[in-house]
């Protein structure tokens, strides 16, 4: 079987090759309006030419104006038939075979902008986000953290996936710039707490779920359907105020430790586009209630760091290496879960997972544990952190690789899925002295 080639030249270690085909939503000039696309190798492919050269003639978006919305929302609404027919209809018109994009040069370049150009835009309106806390191991260290060896992790989180909800007004698309939070934390002489910038100030690694088609309020999503609610992954940040959340979070849970900034990465890679790195989610002991019980328990193979550039240097470094295969608790029992008590899930809703850690110490999601709530320090390129400092970047990366074998042919290649980098800069008040 030959391997599926782009007429766009797509360099080898591209992380948007034509079996990606992530979407987003971007603006070709500055001055013009939100536009759906997909990237491919250097170019976003301007879905709004596409659908108006009456390209998208399949049955199911033959008539839809889905494309052209300024946000992705009415798209992912349709559901996974539609999602597979518009996958099969630009791998189709981007492969190196087809010649009607590849032949027509007019069409080719209004719908091929380069990335370099594009300014990207959050690709959907989140109308409501939940953040869950999923991680076995992100959940054992902090209750070590904070409650100490005797019960780390509370019996409930076994039986059910934790979460909050938070807040999706400051949820904002990768590269913006976050302000350090002011808020009140523990007492550090006397019974006054302290008010002023935080001084905590942490990342955690996440992924996110883009939800698709929602379900109607009063009526729970079935656990062995919950992937057809899944129109694909984005990387996340849920920016996290240590020293607020430690003084608020009893009795009710998380609040302006975490609601100051959420960043979610601009491309969405789908479903099908990570259905070759599928793997089998961790065994469960206990066994989940039958609500949460899927036939097939599925996880992906998804790679994923975090770097650290410090104010003032050229150079990131890499503090963390996870994958997402360490979660618990899968995004589909994530989602079934959410609606069991007839909850209504919209398109475009963002589900966090919670932070990603792995079992080994440099695979902690965040600096709480990297440096165990600042006991210790992680070293970025010579510097020390505990925390983050003023003008930090915070990078985070994800992407799949797999080695294919081709049918009768002694010959292997790597396919390599990525997930956009998110690059936030903290920036402080501007009358406040926030430096650590």
């Amino acid at each position: 079987m030959a391997e599926l080639k782009s007429f766009v030249e797509v360099h080898p270690d591209s992380h948007f090759p034509i079996q990606n085909l992530p979407y987003g939503v971007f603006k070709p000039q500055p001055s013009s309006s939100p536009r759906p696309g997909v990237a491919i190798g250097d170019y976003v492919l301007d879905l709004s030419e596409i659908a108006s050269a009456g390209l998208f003639d399949g049955p199911l978006l033959r008539n839809s104006d889905s494309f052209l919305q300024p946000n992705l929302n009415k798209f992912v609404s349709l559901g996974r038939p539609a999602w597979k027919e518009a996958r099969a209809t630009l791998q189709k018109l981007l492969s190196a075979t087809e010649p009607t994009l590849r032949d027509n040069k007019e069409l080719r370049q209004k719908a091929l902008v380069p990335l370099s150009s594009a300014e990207l835009l959050l690709p959907v309106v989140v109308g409501d986000y939940t953040d869950f806390f999923t991680s076995l191991h992100h959940t054992k260290n902090c209750g070590l953290i904070f409650r100490g060896p005797q019960t780390p992790v509370l019996d409930n989180w076994y039986r059910l996936p934790i979460a909050y909800h938070g807040r999706a007004s400051s949820v904002v698309i990768s590269g913006t710039d976050i302000v350090r939070p002011r808020g009140q934390a523990h007492p550090s002489c006397g019974s006054t707490p302290y008010f002023g910038p935080s001084l905590k100030l942490d990342f955690e690694l996440e992924m996110a779920t883009i939800v698709g088609p929602g379900n109607e309020l009063g009526k729970p999503v079935d656990i062995n359907n919950a992937e057809d609610h899944i129109f694909g992954l984005v990387l996340m940040n849920d920016w996290s105020a240590r020293d607020i959340q430690a003084w608020e979070y009893i009795p009710l849970g998380p609040f302006l430790g975490k609601s100051f900034g959420t960043t979610i990465s601009p491309w969405i890679v789908t479903l099908e586009a990570l259905e070759p790195f599928a793997s089998q989610a961790p065994k469960q002991d206990p066994p989940p209630l039958p609500y949460l019980t899927e036939k097939v328990s599925k996880s992906y193979d998804i790679s994923l760091e975090a770097h650290i550039k410090p104010a003032g240097h050229e150079d990131s470094g890499v503090v963390t290496r996870t994958n997402l295969n360490h979660l618990y608790w899968t995004l589909t029992q994530q989602l079934a879960h959410h609606t069991i008590n007839g909850c209504n899930l919209r398109p475009g809703d963002l589900l966090g997972t919670g932070t990603v850690s792995g079992p080994e110490p440099e695979s902690r999601g965040c600096l709480l544990e990297l440096t165990w709530n600042g006991q210790n320090a992680v070293s970025v390129n010579g510097l020390n952190r505990k925390f983050l400092e003023d003008g930090d970047e915070v990078i985070i990366t994800g992407y799949c690789k797999v080695t294919i074998n081709h049918d009768f042919e002694y010959l292997f290649c790597g396919m390599l899925l990525s997930f956009q980098f998110l690059m936030t800069k903290f920036l402080s008040l501007q009358f406040l002295n926030c430096s650590n």
